[in-house]
């Protein structure tokens, strides 16, 4: 591991930070936390935290000794002075004198104490920090220390590798008793350059940022440079079948069977988020004849606990042309997983008073021999979360094989690490979105009308993808939806492209609940006149491409398990046909039709078919010139031909959005079509 310190970008934070009246300590502690941060070798998703000891002013003006430590959760690799909250640090170091201190009294002390009473929680570590006595203290979980640190005689091993260097602080669960006994082991030989923690990470420190960043790196190189000597292959690979399946075809089964319906809810479903993960490493693990023994003896830190849960779901080598028997296969498999953890839960909620309350018990990691590894999530942030820490945690566990044998802590401690109130606070406060858990495929993307769409969907807690023929305006689009919504390069019109483009959707999110089947143009010609490959072209785009991308969904709904919702962009020409627009209406009267079939045809898998019909919606087909044409045609202004309705309102695309948007979250319909435009008795349906 090499230091990644440049003094020069160190100088222009300290020189940015200064112009907003920062001081130069805490731009320095800033700059380090990030380049700890951006590690992931050292620190991954709110875990690991940082401190300096300053001074700063109060609110009454008064300069005090602070202790500015990193927020509970909060993101090192992009920490900002709001991330560092100051502390009062006299009262705090008073504390060591007492024996003991409740965990509510520790965090009520904690904010009483801090600078800015608005100010986020500080770290749950914030006494280990406040009692050494070093300037800068950097803590991280990086995977060589726990490599050494996860065996039966990790202490041993470390005392080892650090030679007097390093304190080693026997595993003892955050707060105020760790915080002692660390600060006790620091006074027995206050030269060393860190803390190791058993089972947990490392602490450095010094004088100044840079020592602190670089003892880091230093015992790290250490950890890694004896693991390396190692030099032997851990894992023997198990006899896999020769025709394993897809991840593609897999992942939506897995999502399924990790999917509950709610109780409470006819109709509605929990579903996870995944997010796959296959390199060298990973398959050497997961491909292992003795996967379950290492994959199931616990995290390789208890601050991963509350991502992962204690052990990951382990399934078998899905082979291809047998994904059917693989379904119930996989549901039971899940279904064995649950009941474990409830086990776990009740075993020992009733050891300690029985007062908890059970989290979710469904996995958050699924290991897959012969194809990889899954992160599962509520949103795609949370499974790549539980995917990073799953591939990290496979490599400190391949480290720590390679030089021992790898050891958790206790189920017991596992429990208490688990169900502490400090550590499940670092998730913060769920929103419970209407489509949280949901993805959407849009088509047509790119468009008013799609672009619309995903806003509304994103808002409400969807994953989006949107699929659209120009790629560079779909990516524009994302990145202003923002939420992870990914833009996929499709021709609609093309079957081999839907395939891959719903492929890519299952890649990028493990399944499919929502299509909203928008894209679409507007071709004209009196019909008695108009050349048939105009309307070969216009059933292409307007019918076609809608059946093919129904027929993708459906597909991947199935095998979900789990029902779903199709949307298909109609038009008011389906009822309401315009002079001169036969070319665009008659598919989509057609495309009218195919919503009922499938109501119809798929309302046994729980899958719901509804339609909009909209109109006089601008958008890149409605070009300037065109609404002119209208206009004059119909002796209208431009602007009153775009509200030439009953209500003498313009309809916008956030218009039709709202009305996708309301039959996605409407359980109870199917073969319905709303209409979005204004008020126009002529396309009434009867």
């Amino acid at each position: 591991m090499q230091s990644r310190w440049d003094d020069a970008e160190a100088q222009a934070l300290i020189d940015h930070y200064g112009a907003r009246s920062f001081s130069a300590d805490l731009a320095l502690r800033i700059y380090s936390t990030r380049l700890l941060g951006r590690d992931k070798r050292l620190v991954l998703h709110g875990g690991g935290n940082t401190s300096v000891k300053t001074r700063m002013h109060d609110l009454n003006g008064e300069l005090v000794d602070v202790l500015c430590v990193k927020g509970s959760g909060a993101d090192m690799a992009a920490i900002e002075p709001g991330g560092l909250p100051a502390l009062r640090i006299a009262p705090l170091r008073r504390l060591r004198t007492r024996e003991t201190l409740a965990d509510a009294d520790m965090v009520r002390i904690q904010r009483a104490n801090l600078i800015d009473p608005a100010a986020p929680n500080p770290s749950v570590e914030t006494l280990l920090h406040a009692f050494l006595p070093a300037t800068y203290v950097d803590h991280t979980h990086a995977s060589a220390i726990l490599s050494v640190v996860d065996q039966v005689d990790g202490m041993a091993r470390a005392e080892e590798i650090f030679a007097g260097r390093m304190g080693v602080v026997p595993y003892i669960m955050p707060g105020f008793a760790l915080a002692k006994a660390a600060a006790a082991i620091f006074d027995a030989a206050p030269k060393v350059d860190g803390l190791i923690l058993d089972k947990h990470g490392l602490f450095t420190f010094g004088a100044t940022a840079r020592e602190a960043y670089e003892r880091m790196i230093a015992a790290v190189s250490l950890a890694e440079a004896r693991i390396a000597r190692a030099r032997r292959r851990v894992f023997a690979n198990a006899a896999l079948p020769g025709n394993i399946a897809s991840a593609t075809a897999l992942a939506p089964i897995l999502r399924g069977a990790c999917s509950r319906a709610y109780a409470t809810r006819e109709g509605a479903w929990q579903r996870p988020i995944l997010e796959l993960r296959t390199d060298a490493q990973i398959r050497h693990f997961v491909d292992g004849g003795r996967l379950r023994d290492f994959a199931l003896r616990g995290v390789v830190t208890p601050d991963h606990a509350i991502r992962t849960k204690n052990w990951p779901l382990i399934v078998e080598t899905p082979v291809a042309g047998g994904l059917n028997e693989y379904k119930p296969y996989a549901r039971a498999t899940v279904d064995a997983f649950v009941a474990r953890y409830r086990s776990y839960f009740e075993h020992h909620n009733a050891r300690v008073g029985g007062d908890r309350r059970m989290l979710d018990p469904m996995p958050r990691v699924v290991l897959v021999p012969g194809i990889g590894l899954y992160g599962l999530g509520p949103s795609k942030k949370d499974a790549c979360i539980a995917a990073d820490i799953a591939q990290a945690a496979i490599e400190a566990i391949t480290g720590a094989e390679a030089i021992g044998r790898f050891q958790s802590i206790s189920e017991a401690d596992m429990f208490a690490m688990e169900y502490w109130p400090l550590e499940q606070a670092k998730l913060g406060a769920a929103s419970a979105r209407p489509l949280a858990g949901q993805v959407a495929a849009i088509t047509g993307g790119a468009g008013a009308i799609g672009a619309a769409t995903a806003r509304a969907f994103c808002a409400a807690g969807a994953e989006v993808a949107l699929i659209d023929i120009d790629l560079a305006r779909a990516r524009e689009v994302a990145a202003a939806v923002g939420g992870g919504a990914v833009a996929i390069a499709a021709d609609v019109t093309d079957a081999p492209a839907v395939t891959r483009a719903f492929d890519a959707v299952v890649e990028n999110f493990g399944g499919l609940d929502i299509l909203v089947a928008n894209a679409g143009a507007a071709w004209q010609g009196r019909i008695g006149e108009v050349e048939e490959k105009i309307l070969r072209a216009s059933f292409e785009l307007n019918f076609f491409a809608h059946q093919r991308c129904a027929q993708a969904a459906v597909a991947i709904m199935r095998a979900q398990g789990t029902g779903g919702c199709l949307l298909f962009n109609v038009s008011k020409q389906a009822v309401n046909p315009g002079a001169d627009f036969g070319p665009y209406g008659l598919p989509k009267a057609a495309t009218l039709f195919l919503v009922r079939q499938y109501a119809l045809d798929h309302g046994a898998d729980k899958i719901r078919a509804n339609g909009v019909n909209a109109d006089r919606v601008r958008s890149r087909l409605m070009t300037p010139s065109f609404i002119a044409e209208r206009a004059r045609a119909r002796g209208l202004g431009e602007a009153d031909y775009m509200r030439a309705n009953l209500l003498g309102y313009e309809v916008t695309a956030d218009d039709v959005a709202q009305a996708f948007l309301h039959h996605a979250l409407a359980l109870k319909s199917s073969g319905d079509v709303t209409t979005v435009d204004g008020g126009n008795i002529a396309a009434a349906l009867r």
